[in-house]
C-alpha cells in the first residue's frame, strides 16, 4: 500500500482486504465500541425479528443479548431495545426516502440500527461501510422524517414516538440464591453492600431488588451463586418439592433454571434426568448445570413423549416436572415482547399456534401420569391463556384419576387460583403479570396410593392399553375388581 506523504490530502480508507482491517485498528476506543455494538445489535435484531415473524422465537431478547458471545452487553441491549421501539418510524422513513439498494437491503437489520443512531441517537463514530453509506444520505433521511411529522400532524419527535410507543413495564428484579453454592443470608449481605435488597416473604431462597437493577456482570451471577429468575418461575420447583434421594424427571428442561433449582432441593442426593429435545437448547442446559455446581443431573437429548416409562431406566422416577413449550404470554413483559412488531401491531393471539401447543401439552401431561413409580407431577406454563392451562388440566383429569392422581393445592397461602371453569380449579395456582411481574400457571398432581397405583398402572398398560375413560369411577371399580381377581388367582 502506498504511503501518504505529508502534503497528500487524506482519503477515506479502502474497505477491502487488509486496508479494511487497518481501518479497524485505527479506530479509537469509542469508535471501536460503537462499531462492534451496532453489529452485535444487528445480529440479535435479526434473530428477534425472524423469530417474531415466524412465531418461533429461539430465545427472548434479554437471553440473546446476555449470551457469553456478546461482548458489549450494555451497549447492545440499549441499541436493540431503542431500535425496536423506533422501528415502525425507521421503516417508513427508509421506504419513503428510497435510498437502499439491493446490497444494503440484505443487511437491513444493521441499517435499522444505524438509522436509529442518525435520526434519534447521538450519531457519533459513524465508522464503517454501512455507516458511511447512510451518513452521506443523512440529509435525505432527516428531510423525510420532517415530512413524516407533517403527515402525522405532530410537531416534535417526542409526539411522533408517542403515537407508536408501547409503555415499558417495570417489575422488581428477583434473584434466586443457589443454595448449592451459597446460603441466602450471605447472598443478602453481599448484594446489600451495593443495592437495596430484601428477602421474599414466600420463598426463602428468593431476594428482591429494585426494578432495573443490572446484575448480569455481578460476580455472584457469573459464578452461579445466584440466578436471575422471576418469582413465579421460582415457585415451580418448590411446588414439586422432591425429597433428597429421589429420582426426578424434568421433562422439558432447557434452559435449566428449574432443573438446578430441583437439584438444590435435593441437596445433590438422588438423581435428576433432564430431558431436552432441541440440540441447541441442550447446550444451554449443560451450561446452566455446570454453572450451578449440581452433580446429580443427567442430561438426555430425547423427546419426552418417546420415553418408555416401563424401561428400567425410568421405573424409579418418583417426581416429574413438566414445563412444556408454551406461548410465553405470561412473561411477555420480562422478555420485552412488547417491543416486537407483532405485538405493536396487535397480533398477540394466534389461535392456530395455541391449539397446537395445547395438543402437545395434553399429550405430554398424559404421558407423565404413566410412569409407574411417579408420586408427584407438576404441570407449569408461563402462559396466561386458559387454553394452555385450565383447559389442558380439565381434559386430562379422567386419565389422571385412572392412574390414581388427584389435584393438590400448591402454596395454599397464595391468593390467586385457577379460573373457575371446572370443579377443582381452586387447587390450581396462577400468578398475574401486573401484580407479580410474570404470568405463570402451576398444577400439582399427587398420587393417592403410590403402591396400589403402581400395580394398577402395570395391569392397565399391559392388558388394557386402549381402555377408554368415559366413566372414570366405573372404570376404577372395574379395574380394582380385575386386580383383586388376579391377586386371588395367584394365591390359589
Amino acid at each position: 500500500m502506498a504511503r501518504r506523504t505529508k502534503n497528500m490530502p487524506w482519503r477515506p480508507p479502502s474497505t477491502t482486504g487488509s486496508e479494511k482491517n487497518d481501518e479497524k485498528r485505527r479506530m479509537s476506543g469509542t469508535e471501536r465500541s460503537a462499531y462492534f455494538a451496532r453489529r452485535e445489535a444487528a445480529k440479535v435484531l435479526k434473530m428477534v425479528l425472524q423469530g417474531d415473524a415466524n412465531s418461533r422465537a429461539v430465545a427472548s431478547i434479554k437471553s440473546l443479548i446476555y449470551r457469553p458471545s456478546i461482548r458489549n452487553k450494555k451497549g447492545t441491549f440499549a441499541l436493540v431495545c431503542q431500535t425496536l421501539k423506533h422501528l415502525p418510524i425507521i421503516k417508513e422513513v427508509l421506504e419513503a426516502a428510497s435510498i437502499l439498494n439491493s446490497k444494503w437491503k440484505r443487511q437491513e437489520e444493521l441499517v435499522y440500527v444505524i438509522v436509529y443512531d442518525i435520526l434519534f441517537g447521538q450519531a457519533v463514530s459513524l465508522v464503517g461501510d454501512a455507516e458511511k453509506f447512510l451518513a452521506r444520505r443523512k440529509d435525505a433521511l432527516r428531510s423525510t422524517l420532517k415530512q413524516f411529522l407533517a403527515q402525522k400532524k405532530v410537531k416534535t419527535l417526542k409526539q411522533l414516538i408517542a403515537l407508536y410507543e408501547v409503555p415499558d413495564v417495570s417489575v422488581p428484579r428477583y434473584v434466586r440464591v443457589n443454595t448449592l453454592k451459597l446460603d441466602t443470608d450471605s447472598a443478602l449481605c453481599e448484594l446489600g453492600k451495593k443495592y437495596s435488597v430484601e428477602k421474599d416473604n414466600l420463598l426463602p431462597d428468593l431476594l428482591i431488588l429494585p426494578p432495573g437493577t443490572d446484575l448480569h456482570d455481578h460476580p455472584l451471577v457469573k459464578n452461579g451463586s445466584i440466578f436471575l429468575q422471576g418469582k413465579a418461575s421460582s415457585m415451580v420447583a418448590p411446588a414439586l418439592a422432591p425429597e433428597p434421594g429421589w429420582e426426578v424427571l424434568d421433562a422439558c428442561a432447557a434452559p435449566g433454571n428449574k432443573t438446578v433449582h430441583l437439584a438444590a432441593f435435593m441437596k445433590r442426593k438422588g438423581r435428576i434426568i433432564a430431558c431436552e429435545l432441541n440440540k441447541d437448547r441442550v447446550k444451554r442446559l449443560k451450561e446452566t448445570i455446570k454453572l450451578s455446581g449440581a452433580s446429580n443431573i443427567v442430561v438426555l437429548n430425547e423427546d419426552f413423549l418417546n420415553i418408555d416409562p416401563e424401561t428400567p431406566s425410568y421405573s424409579k422416577v418418583r417426581a416429574i416436572l413438566l414445563d412444556p413449550s408454551c406461548s410465553g404470554s405470561g412473561t411477555a413483559a420480562s422478555r420485552l415482547d412488547h417491543l416486537l412488531p407483532s405485538k405493536a401491531a396487535g397480533q398477540d393471539t394466534d389461535m392456530g399456534r395455541l391449539n397446537k401447543l395445547a395438543t402437545f401439552q395434553r399429550k405430554a401431561l398424559q404421558h407423565a401420569f404413566s410412569f409407574p413409580a411417579a408420586e408427584k407431577v407438576v404441570y407449569s406454563t408461563c402462559s396466561i391463556n386458559q387454553i394452555e392451562n385450565e383447559d389442558v388440566v380439565k381434559s386430562v383429569l379422567p386419565i389422571a384419576e385412572s392412574y390414581g392422581f388427584q389435584l393438590v393445592t400448591p402454596f395454599p397461602q397464595w391468593q390467586r387460583r385457577g379460573l373457575p371453569v371446572f370443579e377443582g380449579s381452586q387447587h390450581l395456582l396462577r400468578t398475574d403479570p401486573a401484580e407479580d411481574g410474570e404470568g405463570f400457571f402451576i398444577a400439582l398432581f399427587v398420587r393417592k396410593d403410590a403402591t396400589h397405583s403402581a400395580k394398577t398402572n402395570k395391569l392397565r398398560s399391559n392388558r388394557y392399553p386402549m381402555m377408554p375413560f368415559l366413566n372414570t369411577n366405573l372404570f376404577n371399580n372395574w379395574l380394582r375388581f380385575q386386580l383383586n381377581r388376579r391377586t386371588r388367582g395367584s394365591r390359589s
